[in-house]
């Protein structure tokens, strides 16, 4: 699997418990421990440890388990590490606070947007 069809993957199995705004941003550029970074939120902290839990279950049937996970005692910020796609997902304030986008702001953004079709 490409590398950004598994950051893809990882956005669609965060989507299926409703994280909001997610961000994917190419970061393979600025540094050399991993390609992508997928940001998210979640309104609650139990809704980062569903999401969490969740994407671990489903990367896992796909063949893929992570090589560590941070966080995880409050559910303010949860890291992921699949190597070459580093999941960072927060409860919503937390996310404003530690401002990952503003700190990676030169790492392109990759459109993620799904056009749907209508028959």
């Amino acid at each position: 699997m490409q590398t950004l069809d598994k950051a893809k993957l990882c956005l669609k199995i965060i989507k299926e418990r409703k994280a909001i705004d997610p961000l994917l941003l190419e970061v393979d550029k600025l540094t050399s421990i991993t390609d992508y970074f997928l940001i998210a939120s979640g309104n609650s902290s139990r809704q980062v440890q569903a999401m969490m839990q969740h994407l671990q279950k489903k990367m896992r049937e796909e063949g893929f388990r992570p090589y560590g996970i941070e966080g995880g005692q409050e559910w303010h910020w949860v890291l992921m590490d699949y190597g070459d796609v580093v999941v960072h997902l927060f409860y919503q304030p937390f996310r404003d606070i530690y401002d990952l986008e503003g700190l990676w702001i030169e790492a392109p953004q990759i459109n993620i947007e799904e056009k749907e079709t209508k028959c």
